[in-house]
């Protein structure tokens, strides 16, 4: 199991004919839970921002319109996935994997991604192979050495088999 996770929230737009990304959140949960909990409600957040109540003292009496129907709703896009228990059990269990769970979601300018991801498995993806292996190792490296522990020798190759 993965015990920390890396979760990014991001708006994309474009902006001057290019696509922009904008930072929304970032959180380093410790925890699995804490990443769930987390994504949700950054889905929250996202949706009230976008889908205000009307009747909120904060908006001049008609400021908020409806929009059309085939318009997507990225609030209740949101609403939905922050919701489904199910669906959320299945994240879970692919973050537990160590999988890359994205869950996006646009209307017409702006695409919203929520991205979490295991640290242990990008540790794991990052970590390169031996670059160089003992047969390749020039003649003047494959010298016996004395190890540090104790009088023992051994061959820099040795230590890779």
């Amino acid at each position: 199991m993965h015990d920390e996770f890396l979760c990014h929230v991001t708006a994309y737009g474009v902006c001057g004919g290019e696509r922009v990304g904008v930072p929304l959140g970032t959180y380093r949960a410790p925890t699995l839970a804490l990443a769930l909990w987390w994504l949700r409600d950054r889905a929250t957040w996202i949706a009230e921002r976008l889908d205000p109540s009307p009747d909120s003292p904060c908006f001049p009496a008609e400021a908020l319109a409806p929009v059309a129907r085939h318009v997507p709703d990225v609030p209740e896009t949101l609403r939905i996935w922050r919701d489904d228990v199910a669906h959320q059990e299945m994240v879970a269990e692919h973050l537990a994997a160590g999988r890359l769970i994205r869950v996006a979601t646009r209307d017409e300018t702006t695409e919203y991604e929520l991205l979490a991801e295991s640290v242990d498995a990008l540790r794991m993806d990052r970590a390169l192979p031996l670059l160089i292996t003992p047969e390749a190792m020039p003649d003047a490296y494959r010298r016996e050495r004395p190890l540090a522990s104790s009088g023992d020798t051994m061959r820099l190759g040795q230590l890779h088999r």
